[in-house]
């Protein structure tokens, strides 16, 4: 591991390299914020793949290409004279310090759960004249989105008081999906479905279950196991679509018992 002298020449290297393509390269020359806002969104992307697969030399490569792009942008920031790289470190630290009181003031906390509501609550007075929810961005996926809405309405006490109760309110929803899926009204299935996926939502909160990586990793192991059946279909000189549904079926018990 590098001393952090090197760490700290290393990191100074990249902004030097940073001003280097800015002056001299066509392609970086070019760019601004809204032309690296779409190729930010595919790192972060690939950065996440990367550390589903526990790919830790894919992570390092995919952190150093954020990286770029943070220093970029820092870049492009101090051109148009509205801050640099300095601001920008200098004000997570001290968003850091502000809100981590129970490390740099005089506040207790006993849990995690506590730190996270006095986070929530920092942040509601650090925007007061926005709502809790102000600070959800628009663009995440549903599934996150979904997350972060629930994360923010309990960190002000708007919550249930147990995971029983997440339940029930789950038996609930899926009653009333029930109900418009014998109507066979679409519009309000699609509404009713919403419901249900927000309650289940909220049960993996109060599992401490993260909802969006139990998909990922629920849809990788779909993929690999629907892949061990096209590979079958192959080495018997069929496509998959050949396949009856006993053989397909015959395929997939023996993918889930194979190693991952």
């Amino acid at each position: 591991m590098h001393t952090r002298e090197e760490k700290l020449q290393a990191f100074g290297r990249l902004l030097d390299i940073m001003d280097d393509l800015r002056e001299k390269c066509p392609w970086d020359k070019k760019q601004t914020m809204e032309s690296l806002r779409v190729l930010t969104i595919e790192e972060t992307y690939e950065l996440a793949d990367a550390i589903m697969d526990n790919d830790l030399e894919e992570i390092k490569k995919e952190l150093g290409d954020i990286l770029l792009h943070m220093v970029f942008y820092a870049k492009i920031g101090s051109e148009k004279e509205a801050f640099d790289i300095g601001d920008v470190l200098n004000g997570i630290c001290e968003k850091l310090i502000h809100r981590h009181p129970h490390i740099y003031g005089d506040i207790e906390v006993e849990n995690e759960q506590d730190v996270k509501q006095n986070w929530e609550q920092i942040k509601l007075k650090e925007k007061a004249n926005k709502g809790v929810l102000s600070g959800v961005p628009r663009s995440l996926p549903s599934l996150i989105q979904a997350m972060r809405i629930q994360e923010k309405v309990a960190g002000v006490g708007f919550d249930w008081e147990n995971k029983e109760q997440v339940v029930e309110k789950f038996h609930e929803e899926w009653s009333e999906l029930q109900e418009e899926v014998n109507q066979n009204n679409k519009q309000k299935m699609e509404e009713e479905f919403g419901d249900v996926l927000f309650s289940l939502i909220n049960y993996a909160r109060f599992l401490e279950i993260n909802p969006d990586n139990a998909l990922a990793k629920t849809n990788n192991k779909f993929l690999i196991r629907f892949n061990f059946i096209e590979q079958q279909a192959k080495m018997q000189g069929k496509m998959v679509h050949e396949l009856s549904i006993d053989e397909m079926n015959k395929f997939w018990e023996i993918a889930k018992h194979r190693p991952e």
